[in-house]
This record gives C-alpha cells, structure tokens and sequence, in this order.
C-alpha cells in the first residue's frame, strides 16, 4: 500500500462565529442543505465548548492543543509566539509526512496594532510581505490568509494585506469592489452593522476561499495532507452579498423565546461588562462594533436573517469543497471536520456578538465529523473542546506532538463509546473590551455549568437540564452546593501551567 492510501487525509474547515444550533438539521430555520448532508453522514457533536470566548485566543487553543492562560494569548490584541505556534498540530503532521495549509483567516497574531510589532498579519507587517508569498507560516508548510475579512474594514490596499487582497485587487477594480462592497441592495430598518452587499459573491472572500481550496486539494491530492479552511464568516458586520441576503426573509426567520434583557440574580459583571466606560483610546471600535444594544424584534430578525445568509454562502462553498474531495476521488479517505472558533448570542438574554457571558450560544459550538471509521448518524454529547482537535488530528494521522498540550484526542468519542466528565473555558479579559477586567474561568459538564471571576469570586451557575435557557442562577442556592463543589473541583483541577499575564499589541 502507498504512503498516500495509508494516511488519510484531514480536510478542516471552520468559520467565524457561528452558533452550535444555526444548522438546518439542529433546527433553525437556515438553509444548510451540505452541511446536514455532512451530519447525517458522520458524527454530530452537539458540546463542544471553546477554550475562549472570542477569536484570538480559541484559534491558538486549537492550534497549540493549550488553553489560553498556558499559551499566553489569554485576550484579543496579544500576539501568539510562534515559537510555540510552530510546534503546533500543523508542524507535528509536517514532521509526520503530511503536506499541512492554511487558507483563509487565521487571526494568530494582531490586526490593529498600537505600534509596530512585524507580524504577517498585523496591518503595517502584511506590508512588509513579499507579493506572492504563501508562507510557511505557524508550522503550516503553506499559508493562503485572508488578513481581516470583516468587512467593517475594506480590504487592504497593496502592498498591505495578503494573499486575498492580492487577488482582489489583482485586476485593477479594488476601488469600484469597495464602493459595491458598503453599498445595500436594500435597507434594513435601521438595524445595525447590516447592509446586503452589492458586492458580486464571485469577489466574496467565501467565493475565493473555496476557490483556493480546490485548487489546492487537487494541486495536494497525490500525497497525504492537512488543510485548515478559515471562512471569516458569518462574524458581524452582517453583510452577506446578494443573492444569499436575501435567502431567509425576517419575517421567516427564528428568534430566541428570551430574549429580553434581565440582570437580576446574574454575577456583577454581566451589568458592568453592558455598561461600564471603555478607554479613550478603545472607544471607537468597542463601542461602534464590538458593542451591541438591546436590539427591538424587528432589527433582531434582520440581522439573523442577514446571519443566516452569511452562513448559507458558507455552506454552498463547503458544498462546492467537497464535491471537488469527491471527484478528485478523496472522499472516502479524508477525515473532515466542520466547527467554529466560537458562537454568538444572537439575541438570547437580549444580547448579540460576544462578551463575558458564557451562555451557551457562546460557548458550545458544536461539530460534525465524517471520515473512514466515523459512525454516520451518530449523535454525541459527552463535553469535548476545540483543543482537543489537534491531538485528533493526530492520532487520525498516525503522528506524534511536538511538545505537551491540554488535548485529548476525541477518536475514542466519535468512533467509539469513549466518555468525558468536562470541558474547560478561560478568559483573562482586560479591560480595553468592556471596561473592566476579568479573569473568568468557566467548566461545562454534561448537564451543568459554572463560570467563576476568580478577582472577586462572584460566579453563575447552570443546571441546564432543568434551566436549559440559563435564566436562573443557581450558584448561591443552598440547594445545589454539593453540584457547586463538584464543578469547582473539576474548574480547579486545571494544569498547573498558567503564565503571567501577557501585554496586549493591539485591539484584535
């Protein structure tokens, strides 16, 4: 047997805030014909839990196998060391053989920056990059980024910005892109950070995603490979390009049955995180992008609308990826994976984008799972975590890690009736985000929660079998101490291995 029929491929693909539940198949009405096809051809995992609440530090969680306080990117705006990057999954299966990728947006190192730090995907560093360069980059032996791809910015302009922009503005139209890109079809009531772009999908970087991912599956497909594909979507602004914007009306869509904003019986901070006064020199983007008001049930069903078509023009691509998995004749050979980095509350408690609350349209995000010796039609709920993905990986691959990590492989879980008591998440916030500071640690069980600020030892507590909206906080109920002793003791018996607080570079 050859060395490429021995060694299956590993066909990774995520997008960029994407609830556990926005698929056709858990129930939302989203139109995801190729990923509910993916499911109910492999394993569903309906928790699986981000080691981080927001972007930065989730995605070095995946890549190193680390949680966020051990790999030292413990907020947004602090850079991943790529000393440690470079020992990551993608660097363990390069020295297994595997020809490793990276297409689309990576968000390892920081966009806006304070100051000069040299990285590829801060702004003035993506500058300083030779045109044509397509890494190495993080232990990945070929890297095609997307540097921002939130289109609150507009792409940036040679000789800034990488391969996407490259391409986009290759043929000399980047200025009449940019104008249709911020430019509606039609207006939305009002609704913030919406707009159907005018934008064509064949420019969208979700068209060139998949685009660049075919093309490279079939340049890879004589020899064993990893390919990690990053969609920037369906992250707010909520700009999905016509015609996927107009795909689900408002009026069609669901929205949450709580959705009104209620404080009483929550921990502090959910109040000062809503309402507390963020740096000048933060306002700008917190309080415009990052913030979001209690939004009226008409803007909510226009922005989940234009949520949804985001994720249907994903879903298309993924369709499109595998097809070409398909006629390249790889299918049967190729572990694929389809997760998030995190979730977004989308109106639930009355909140929307991200923030210090760990509900669970945040925290559990979910995956599906096809390949070889993977069950199809299964469905699984034991707590697995994204920084368990690169020891799976591996031990799909046949290949050994590079340094010591947090994860566990989760083959035993999908293919087999492997089980896990709880998933960890943790999330150093400083104070830049929402004004005050944080240092937020949260397990998840199969039927509970409990996040704990270990500042102040203010917590909140879940039983979601009983509360599975999460509308009463049981951590102070004398009722539930034995439950609150078992959480903690499974929240403490976390690693030993937190470094010191790092200094942030930047914004995100």
């Amino acid at each position: 047997m050859s060395d490429k029929q021995s060694k299956p491929n590993i066909l990774f693909i995520t997008s960029d805030q994407q609830r556990r539940d926005c698929y056709g198949f858990r129930g939302r009405k989203v139109q995801t014909p190729h990923l509910d096809l993916l499911a109910s051809e492999g394993t569903s995992l309906e928790t699986v839990i981000t080691p981080c609440l927001v972007c930065q530090p989730a995605r070095a969680s995946i890549l190193t196998g680390l949680l966020p306080r051990t790999h030292g990117v413990h907020d947004n705006g602090i850079d991943l060391d790529p000393e440690l990057g470079e020992k990551g999954f993608a660097a363990s299966l390069s020295a297994a053989g595997y020809h490793t990728a990276m297409i689309g947006k990576a968000h390892f190192a920081t966009y806006h920056t304070f100051d000069y730090t040299g990285q590829v995907e801060s702004i003035t560093g993506s500058a300083e990059v030779p045109e044509g360069w397509r890494g190495p980059y993080m232990g990945f032996d070929h890297a095609e980024l997307i540097l921002i791809g939130h289109n609150w910015w507009l792409p940036e302009k040679p000789p800034g910005g990488l391969a996407y922009e490259e391409w986009y503005y290759s043929d000399g139209r980047g200025d009449m892109k940019n104008k249709l890109l911020w430019e509606t079809t039609r207006e939305h009531k009002g609704a913030p950070q919406v707009w159907s772009s005018k934008l064509p999908v064949a420019w969208h970087n979700s068209t060139w995603l998949a685009d660049r991912t075919i093309d490279y599956i079939k340049q890879e497909r004589d020899q064993p490979f990893c390919c990690w594909v990053s969609f920037p979507d369906p992250h707010h602004p909520f700009d999905a390009p016509e015609p996927w914007a107009s795909l689900h009306r408002p009026e069609d869509v669901d929205i949450p049955e709580h959705r009104t904003r209620n404080l009483e019986g929550k921990p502090w901070w959910h109040k000062a995180a809503l309402e507390s006064d963020i740096p000048p020199e933060h306002f700008e983007l917190r309080a415009k992008y990052s913030r979001m008001g209690q939004l009226s049930d008409e803007h909510l069903r226009e922005v989940t609308a234009n949520y949804y078509g985001q994720i249907a023009l994903i879903d298309h691509s993924v369709g499109r990826i595998l097809t070409a998995l398909e006629e390249e004749g790889l299918a049967d050979n190729t572990y694929i994976v389809y997760t998030t980095d995190h979730g977004d509350w989308l109106g639930d408690h009355g909140l929307v984008l991200k923030g210090p609350m760990a509900y669970e349209g945040l925290l559990n995000i979910g995956a599906i799972v096809k390949g070889p010796d993977v069950p199809k039609g299964k469905v699984s709920y034991e707590p697995l975590s994204t920084l368990d993905l690169g020891a799976t990986f591996m031990d799909w691959a046949g290949a050994e890690s590079l340094m010591e990590t947090h994860g566990r492989s989760m083959r035993d879980v999908i293919s087999g009736d492997g089980t896990r008591e709880s998933a960890l998440s943790e999330w150093e916030l400083l104070p830049g985000r929402v004004g005050v500071g944080l240092s937020l640690r949260t397990v998840r069980s199969k039927t509970a929660k409990l996040t704990i600020d270990l500042t102040s030892q203010a917590g909140e507590m879940y039983d979601l079998e009983k509360d599975p909206h999460e509308l009463t906080n049981v951590f102070d109920d004398p009722a539930y101490s034995e439950l609150r002793e078992q959480l903690t003791e499974m929240l403490m018996a976390r690693p030993d291995d937190i470094k010191p607080n790092s200094t942030p570079v930047g914004l995100a």
